[in-house]
């Protein structure tokens, strides 16, 4: 049986803006701006509803430094060619 292990890019961040819901029943959001990203993708948007570790239902305040985590098992990757 072969262990799986997670391999992850930690991406800082700040929420820019956040961004009323459009209706009725739909979420609030929270406009982040990822500062490793391209200038056209650096922009992304979250439904601004976190958990603590002890459970409470928290939001993300405009101005707060993030930390955005892509992550992806290690069976999902290639290796990267020198060029």
């Amino acid at each position: 049986m072969s262990k799986k292990y997670k391999k992850q890019k930690k991406l800082t961040g700040i929420v820019h803006k956040i961004v009323k819901p459009a209706g009725p029943g739909m979420p609030e959001k929270a406009e982040i701006s990822v500062h490793e990203a391209d200038e056209l993708y650096r922009e992304i948007r979250i439904e601004n509803a976190l958990v603590t570790e002890d459970g409470e239902r928290v939001k993300l305040k405009e101005g707060a430094d993030v930390d955005v985590i892509v992550e992806t098992d290690a069976s999902d990757l290639i290796k990267k060619t020198e060029s």
